[in-house]
C-alpha cells in the first residue's frame, strides 16, 4: 500500500518509455544507432527504455529529432512533466521555501468537494493552529535544509482552515490516537492544537474519527494519505509526495480508508480521547 514511487508512477514512466520505443521502431533504428545520433552512450538509451533512468526534456528533443519526429517532442515533454508531478521530492518542492507548496495545496483543496484524510503522524494542515504549524514547519525546514520562510508558510497553511467554514467543502478525517500524543512544539502549542480539534468537531462540514490505541487492527497503521473526491490520492512519505490517479490503486486507498473508519470512534468517545490527551500534558 505504501510503495514509493507508487505503481501509478511506474506505470506512467513505462508508458513514456513505450512511446519512445515506438518512435525508435517507426524510424527503423536500433538503440546503438539512436545513441550515435543523439551523441550519448548506448547504455543511456537502454536505461531510458527500461525505466531505470528518466530522460530530461533535452533528451526527449534529441530522441525525437534522431527519429525524424521532432513534431512529437512537445507532447512527450508534457507527459514527462506529468510524471514528474506524480512523484515530487519535498526538497525540490521546497527549494525556495515552504510557502509555495502551501499555496498549491490550498488550490487543490479549493477544487475538492470531499477530502478524506488519514493521518498517523501529525494533524492535517487544514486542522492545524498557528503555533502547531509553526513548530512543525520549522522542524521540516531544519531537517530539509531549505530556505526559511516559515512565517509566510504558516499564513498560507492556515488559509486552508477557512474552508471548513465555507460550507462548500466536506472533510472526513481519521486520526490515529498517537497523533494526539506526539509532542509537536511545546505543551502550550499542543494544548492549543487539541483544544482547536475539540472546537471544530461539531462543525457540519467536518467528520473526525479517532482510531484508539486499543482498536483491533484490520488495517495496519499507514503513512498519511489524502483522497481528493474520487479522482486522486496524495501519499506523504519522508522524502516525497506521491500522487496516485490509477483507478486500481485509488480503489485500494478508498478501501483502506473505509476499513480504517470502521476502527475509529466518533462523537463523545472521540472527544474523550482528545480530552485525555490534553490532561496528559499536565
Amino acid at each position: 500500500m505504501s510503495a514509493s514511487p507508487s505503481s501509478s508512477v511506474q506505470a506512467a514512466r513505462a508508458a513514456l518509455a513505450a512511446r519512445l520505443r515506438d518512435l525508435l521502431l517507426d524510424a527503423g533504428l536500433d538503440g546503438k544507432e539512436l545513441s550515435a545520433r543523439c551523441g550519448w552512450h548506448p547504455a543511456k538509451t537502454s536505461r531510458i527504455l527500461s525505466c531505470k533512468s528518466a530522460p530530461s526534456e533535452n533528451d526527449l528533443r534529441a530522441w525525437c529529432t534522431a527519429c525524424g519526429a521532432a513534431d512529437q517532442a512537445r507532447d512527450l515533454i508534457a507527459s514527462l512533466r506529468a510524471v514528474t508531478l506524480m512523484y515530487r521530492e519535498w526538497r525540490q518542492a521546497h527549494r525556495a521555501g515552504l510557502r509555495q507548496a502551501q499555496e498549491e495545496s490550498l488550490t487543490r483543496h479549493q477544487d475538492t468537494s470531499v477530502c478524506r484524510a488519514y493521518v498517523s503522524n501529525v494533524f492535517p494542515g487544514f486542522l492545524q493552529t498557528a503555533a502547531y504549524a509553526r513548530a512543525l514547519l520549522r522542524a521540516i525546514t531544519a531537517f530539509q535544509g531549505t530556505p526559511d520562510d516559515v512565517e509566510a508558510a504558516v499564513a498560507a497553511r492556515l488559509e486552508r482552515g477557512r474552508l471548513l467554514h465555507e460550507g462548500r467543502h466536506r472533510y472526513v478525517v481519521l486520526i490515529e490516537e498517537a497523533v494526539l500524543r506526539y509532542r509537536i512544539g511545546n505543551s502550550a502549542a499542543m494544548a492549543g492544537q487539541l483544544g482547536h480539534l475539540l472546537a471544530v468537531m461539531p462543525l457540519p462540514t467536518v467528520s473526525i474519527g479517532i482510531i484508539p490505541f486499543t482498536a483491533q487492527r484490520t488495517v495496519w497503521p499507514l503513512e498519511a494519505f489524502y483522497l481528493f473526491d474520487t479522482v486522486q490520492a496524495s501519499v506523504e512519505t519522508l522524502t516525497a509526495e506521491v500522487t496516485v490517479t490509477q483507478p486500481r490503486e485509488l480503489a485500494d486507498y478508498h478501501k483502506a480508508f473505509a476499513e480504517l473508519a470502521e476502527m475509529a470512534v466518533h462523537g463523545a468517545a472521540a472527544r474523550a480521547l482528545v480530552t485525555a490527551a490534553i490532561d496528559a500534558l499536565g
